[in-house]
């Protein structure tokens, strides 16, 4: 028997298990002091079970294996649980870029609200002029300023829903090249309209939204899957943004060009992919 992985939470372990037995592969639970192992009974499935894996871990919560449970589940698993609370949910869902860019964004936020919006905008947003030209975290780092509650939540949510998947099945490095060029593009256009005068994640979250779209459509076997519903909604709110007709002050120029830089990534990388396979 092969040893696949541990899962902390015992029933969404038992849901890939009951999934896996409708494709004819047989996994065994074990019980440890704090996760459920997952096991192999024979290993000429491994690199199929691999395969699964990945998009197990991708979406757990998927209706699939909750589904594959009603169908071939059983009552007798004798599941042992561990509490489960909302901070590991999120955890397991994100890597440390992840997680640390939501927390300064927090932390910025924070500071906003009692310092005031122009304190932190003087260290961090867009370079003015040319005396700030040589102050290079301010190609990136407006991306942390976000000036009321919505404006955060909504950033942060998606970055939380997109950023975590990237960061899980292609590593940490590629989340950060792909924040960092897109914070820095997405920045310099918007700087053209508007000065520099603007903040926030969103024309890093359409990068990722780009991204995560494109590359589930031309290689599903990456991991990485944006429903179209999602990226309908998302081109559609694009469109809201640039006719103003919820009354906000949105940054469309840093929309577009995040959106673009992630769809060209995105192909560059499934191109290479494909290149790679054959």
């Amino acid at each position: 028997m092969v040893r696949v992985t541990a899962v902390s939470n015992p029933r969404l372990a038992l849901a890939f298990v009951d999934y896996m037995a409708t494709q004819g592969i047989t996994l065994t639970l074990r019980n440890s002091s704090n996760a459920a192992e997952i096991w192999l009974t024979d290993a000429n499935h491994l690199e199929h079970l691999q395969h699964e894996l990945q998009q197990f871990l991708v979406d757990p919560l998927s209706r699939r294996y909750q589904a594959a449970s009603w169908q071939t589940g059983h009552t007798d698993a004798r599941l042992h649980y561990q509490g489960y609370s909302y901070l590991q949910a999120l955890c397991s869902k994100a890597g440390p870029l992840t997680l640390s860019v939501m927390g300064l964004c927090i932390a910025v936020y924070i500071l906003m609200q009692l310092l005031g919006d122009s304190t932190l905008m003087y260290w961090l947003s867009w370079p003015r002029d040319r005396s700030q030209y040589l102050q290079l975290w301010r190609g990136f780092s407006h991306a942390f300023l976000h000036f009321f509650l919505l404006h955060i939540t909504f950033n942060l949510l998606w970055w939380w829903y997109l950023g975590g998947p990237v960061e899980k099945c292609l590593g940490t490095g590629k989340l950060l090249v792909l924040t960092v060029a897109s914070a820095f593009f997405s920045g310099w256009v918007q700087s053209l309209f508007s000065g520099a005068l603007f903040g926030g994640l969103s024309g890093v979250v359409y990068a990722l939204i780009g991204y995560v779209w494109l590359s589930g459509e031309r290689a599903p076997a990456c991991g990485l899957m944006l429903p179209r519903g999602l990226m309908v909604f998302s081109v559609l709110w694009l469109v809201v943004g640039y006719f103003d007709i919820l009354g906000m002050s949105i940054a469309n120029a840093a929309h577009v060009v995040g959106l673009m830089i992630g769809l060209l990534m995105a192909f560059w990388d499934t191109r290479q992919r494909t290149r790679l396979e054959q």
